[in-house]
């Protein structure tokens, strides 16, 4: 039996959203301090302006407490970092919000080994010991939510996309092993899977532009609005499609791709993305 759904997102509660800078995660960070939690947000140290920027617009908005804390989540001492300003400022989290990721496109062999490497930093390390870090306390709290953003991209092999694919498929099955885990512990755990989302100056397109975009795209703040509705429902993964590849679309790829042989859907997708990379790489 699931615990009180309400728990982990109830006011005057903290959250730590990592990636909160832009995108999803600062979707999720206004999302958060509209229900009256108290906010750590993190970023790249690059992005410091715009995380600073965040924090006092949150706090404007909404009434709460934000705290800023740059961090580069490819150097290990980051969670270590987080956990003491966390602790410092008394925003120990009920919720972590894993939103930051890198990833490249491109041939695997014409990419340097260090920037492969830092995809799996990122994307993969920092999320398992941001997890294991914070997830523990809530275990014992028995309150918590873990939401972690993955990608559609983790649900097939994608070449020119390899270790990024890779990595998502790592957090897809990672979030579901650990959803199992805690269940009943008053820890839900939220594996979120959308498909492209609109860049942020796309999303703030206006006229006809806009209206296609709107189509075209998943925006930062649908992604957010169903990632706390998946928390409340203590469901572990929600898969969020793009309005132009409706239910069916979506059902008919997956009918195909279930009956051909996988050489031949590797070498479809193959196709596929190396079009997609010659065009905007």
């Amino acid at each position: 039996m699931l615990d009180d759904p309400a728990a982990p997102l109830a006011p005057g509660g903290a959250a730590l959203v990592t990636g909160a800078s832009s995108g999803i995660g600062a979707a999720l960070a206004h999302a958060l301090a509209a229900r009256g939690l108290n906010l750590l947000v993190t970023a790249r140290p690059e992005e410091a302006a715009a995380l600073e920027q965040l924090a006092t617009d949150l706090t404007a908005q909404h009434g709460v407490r934000c705290v800023a804390v740059p961090a580069d989540l490819a150097e290990p001492a980051a969670v270590d970092a987080l956990a003491a300003a966390a602790a410092e400022h008394r925003l120990v989290p009920d919720v972590l919000v894993n939103a930051a990721g890198v990833g490249s496109a491109g041939p695997f062999t014409g990419a340097t080994a260090a920037a492969q490497q830092r995809i799996l930093e990122v994307n993969v390390d920092a999320v398992v010991r941001l997890t294991h870090h914070f997830a523990a306390g809530m275990a014992e709290r028995r309150r918590g939510a873990v939401i972690t953003i993955a990608s559609t991209a983790a649900f097939q092999p994608q070449p020119y996309f390899a270790v990024y694919a890779a990595s998502k498929a790592f957090l897809l099955r990672f979030g579901e092993a650990l959803w199992a885990e805690l269940r009943g512990s008053g820890v839900r755990v939220v594996t979120v899977v959308p498909g492209a989302v609109a860049p942020p100056g796309e999303q703030r397109a206006e006229g006809p532009v806009r209206d296609f975009l709107k189509r075209r795209y998943l925006t930062a703040d649908q992604v957010a609005a169903r990632s706390l509705e998946a928390v409340e429902r203590g469901r572990p993964v929600v898969v969020l499609r793009m309005p132009v590849l409706g239910g069916a679309a979506y059902a008919t790829r997956a009918a195909v791709g279930a009956v051909l042989p996988r050489h031949v859907r590797l070498g479809l997708a193959e196709r596929l993305n190396r079009w997609y990379f010659e065009r905007t790489g």
